[in-house]
């Protein structure tokens, strides 16, 4: 039986554009080649309210991906909606060469969200940009210049984030990655050092160690490194990976960088960031994507100490602050505060995982299911013996899904791991749908008949 969605009370209001074909014309006629498409049909959104989004025929479907992990109270709220219309209505833009109440309000806000001396907050565009300002800082900062970053990681898609992003499928063959190390990845599952290990964390932080008395001069700027590896494959580092790499770059006179840009803001659910859940505190934060709720907004968050560097040059964003786009900020982190969503993500992201275990024991093609809170990743292999990737496959799972109504992520330098990481606020009627919907995709990607997928053979 066809999983359904769980019932909604909002009506989409009916589409009168052009069709997606004209659209999809347009696309290629007028808009960079290089930007891609899910889907052998692609698929055109034109609405969406709470953790559900319209096409243009008024079906539904669950947005399992967040709008790739960014829409974190759910599309359209009301709050953040009447946020953006109060302020659209007196003031759309102004910069920070002016008082202005939103940004100081704001920043104060998500301050006191921050461990420790995180307290200065810098705003800014999109997560590429707010990670080439943290390695601007570290460097200006320390006076050095060496950074290490890790393998499989994904910063961003200008010039330095491309140079810290360690997948060749990001990386353009032109000149970047000047001064960036790329350590081994802290991979559980795929690595050296697995979940047995209770000396994981420190073995792998071992190779920064490495990296800095071999491929540097003893003196580092700083290490980046997402808390969650969201485009590669939400890969979950072992407990104590960050707490000793920190020790080590400390120690090589370098700063300590956290890309929150994924796993921040509760969706980790035990945590508001993702870095909390290694027992470190940074000494920089860069976030993007939830902060804004869809909204182009992006911030560094730092210590006074290192804050102090900018000053020693001009440095400004015309954009970063704007008035608008921080009461959005502003009226996001009230949402997830009154509607305890970091709650709702781990009660529901422990459901779902719980669910997808059941999952693995049933279908011999997931080799690893893997997260935390709402930000869950299937990998999918032809074999579990020899954890080839089944990419191919991967591809079918979501093409199936999105049949069903629910639209989830991919990701791993293969393309071989489901993304799942919707809106906080979807219900458990939500989850149980689409694990019945996973269920299925699998089932038609692997019928019952097959011997490999009985739960008595499941297990690796």
């Amino acid at each position: 039986m066809t999983p359904t969605l769980p019932p909604t009370t909002h009506k989409p209001k009916p589409y009168t554009g052009p069709s997606p074909d004209e659209v999809l014309a347009l696309r290629k006629q007028f808009l960079s080649p290089g930007i891609f498409l899910y889907y052998k049909k692609p698929i055109m959104l034109v609405e969406g309210k709470g953790q559900y989004i319209w096409d243009e025929t008024g079906k539904r479907y669950l947005d399992g991906l967040g709008g790739i992990v960014t829409i974190s109270v759910g599309h359209c709220h009301p709050h953040v909606l009447e946020a953006a219309r109060r302020q659209n209505e007196i003031l759309q833009h102004s910069t920070t060469i002016y008082l202005h109440p939103n940004i100081a309000e704001f920043a104060q806000k998500l301050a006191s969200k921050m461990p420790g001396d995180l307290k200065v907050c810098y705003f800014v565009n999109s997560g590429s940009e707010a990670n080439d300002l943290a390695l601007l800082m570290a460097r200006a900062y320390t006076g050095n210049y060496d950074v290490i970053a890790l393998r499989n990681s994904y910063h961003g898609g200008n010039s330095s984030g491309m140079g810290l992003t360690a997948h060749s499928t990001w990386k353009f063959n032109v000149p970047h990655s000047f001064g960036v190390h790329h350590a081994a990845v802290p991979d559980p599952y795929r690595g050296p050092h697995g979940r047995n290990d209770p000396d994981a964390g420190k073995k792998y932080a071992a190779d920064v160690k490495q990296l800095i008395d071999f491929a540097s001069p003893g003196q580092i700027a700083g290490f980046i490194a997402e808390s969650i590896q969201g485009v590669g494959g939400v890969v979950v580092f072992p407990d104590g990976y960050l707490k000793h790499t920190y020790e080590h770059v400390r120690a090589a006179g370098g700063v300590c960088i956290a890309d929150e840009v994924q796993a921040g803001f509760g969706r980790t659910g035990t945590h508001f960031w993702g870095f909390e859940t290694q027992g470190a505190i940074p000494d920089i934060v860069t976030m993007a994507k939830g902060i804004g709720n869809g909204a182009p907004l992006a911030a560094v968050v730092t210590t006074p100490q290192i804050a102090g560097v900018l000053s020693k040059r001009i440095h400004f964003n015309t954009f970063g602050g704007n008035p608008i786009v921080c009461a959005i900020g502003k009226a996001v982190l009230e949402v997830i505060e009154s509607e305890k969503l970091q709650e709702n993500s781990l009660k529901l992201g422990n459901y779902v995982l719980a669910g997808l275990e059941k999952l693995k024991a049933k279908h011999s093609i997931i080799g690893d299911v893997r997260g935390k809170g709402l930000m869950l990743g299937i990998e999918l292999v032809k074999d579990r013996a020899t954890k080839e990737p089944a990419k191919t496959e991967c591809a079918q799972i979501l093409e199936s899904c999105r049949e069903m109504g629910l639209l989830v992520g991919k990701g791993s330098l293969n393309g071989n791991t489901i993304r799942f990481a919707p809106p906080m606020c979807i219900t458990q009627a939500d989850a149980d749908f689409m694990l019945e919907a996973f269920d299925a995709a699998f089932a038609k990607l692997e019928p019952a008949s097959n011997p490999k997928s009985k739960p008595e053979m499941a297990i690796a």
